[in-house]
């Protein structure tokens, strides 16, 4: 199977989260993977918003790829050139999700299908491929949550956007709405009622000071939170009685977001109404874990680059999916660029594409005993 050509079939699918359902996209790479012999199981967890697990067995725990069927809108500015044609010029794959990460499913799915024919000596092969990973890892979590739908894995890749370079970690996300309420009253007569704003702006100010008693990551470095989002009070002479903001944090593996939510908590005082609305964890594995060595020559045998293991800004399924699994040795891996997920004239390079293939396609052999 061309992972190019694939690239391009489910380029134009539209699956922009949550109004195009993932489901024509995971029935189209499921019935490649069933017909190669693979076992596929789809899942939804909600109308048409379909993952897939597909499996063959080996005598050991596969290995398990990952990656995510839907993508983000197209956002407002106009596109030069049709978002779901899957047009390609000058060694460039144009299109919604062609980055971020329909590159990286077609070359997992072309390198599995290469495979298929192949004994699998040690670990299994099991690709998970979700749906609703742009809001929040919806779809890795359902399937969490399903007794037996992941199985089990030995280590897993995530075919995420890197350039083909490996990822070894990337922060967290703690998102969360902090509400206060108040007692509304005319705004002539301030006295009879209870300021909302002004109790979460007081409670805000004592954010801008905060810092977490945690050494930094080597490659993920330090924490970071941000106020993106303050609201309150309906009109200009009435006492608000409610008022919100919004809290963006990143975090590192070396935090646990329970303890940031009880810190915040009691920072914040009893009267503010803590609600999360991502919370996902980060992820790290050593730099000197053999799975980590074999993805990087891997990489550096398909690249021709001397490459070494770096960071990732964004979150990705691995959050959900590497506790799911027991804590196994992760990478991301992946042939979109970085700089160009969410983007206007999304693209990805054709020749990382095949590169990609090549590097899965070696991993698998190693891991699998292909």
């Amino acid at each position: 199977m061309n992972a190019v050509d694939l690239t391009r079939r489910i380029v134009r699918i539209d699956t922009i989260n949550p109004h195009s359902p993932e489901r024509p996209c995971a029935d189209l790479l499921g019935k490649l993977l069933e017909d190669a012999g693979y076992a596929v199981r789809t899942h939804e967890f909600a109308p048409g918003r379909a993952s897939l697990v597909a499996r063959r067995e080996g005598s050991e725990k596969p290995l398990a790829f990952v990656g995510h069927l839907d993508t983000v809108p197209l956002g407002a500015a106009p596109w030069t050139r049709d978002p779901f044609a899957g047009e390609t010029q000058d060694g460039r794959l144009y299109g919604r999700g062609s980055s971020d990460m329909k590159s990286g499913v077609a070359a997992m799915v072309a390198a599995a299908l290469d495979l298929a024919r192949t004994p699998l000596r040690k670990a299994g092969l099991t690709l998970v491929l979700v749906a609703g990973e742009e809001t929040g890892c919806e779809g890795a979590a359902h399937l969490a949550g399903i007794p037996g739908a992941l199985g089990e894995a030995s280590a897993m890749v995530v075919g995420e956007p890197t350039e083909n370079r490996p990822v070894v970690g990337h922060k967290g996300a703690l998102w969360l709405r902090v509400r206060f309420r108040g007692v509304t009253a005319h705004g002539s007569m301030p006295e009879k009622g209870k300021n909302a704003v002004y109790a979460a702006a007081r409670a805000l100010l004592k954010l801008a000071d905060l810092r977490f008693d945690v050494a930094p990551d080597p490659l993920l470095g330090s924490p970071t939170l941000n106020v993106g989002t303050f609201a309150g009070g309906m009109n200009v002479n009435s006492v608000p009685d409610e008022a919100t903001f919004t809290i963006d944090l990143r975090t590192i593996p070396a935090q646990r977001h329970a303890q940031i939510r009880a810190q915040l908590q009691t920072l914040l005082g009893a009267d503010a109404e803590i609600v999360p609305l991502v919370d996902l964890e980060g992820i790290r594995t050593p730099d000197d874990d053999p799975f980590v060595h074999i993805a990087l020559e891997a990489a550096r045998a398909a690249t021709g680059e001397k490459l070494q293991p770096g960071a990732a800004t964004y979150f990705t399924d691995a959050s959900v999916l590497m506790p799911a699994y027991g804590g196994v040795p992760t990478g991301v891996l992946g042939p979109g660029e970085m700089a160009l997920c969410h983007q206007t004239d999304e693209y990805c390079l054709v020749s990382r594409v095949e590169a990609a293939v090549a590097a899965y396609t070696a991993i698998a052999r190693r891991v699998c005993g292909a």
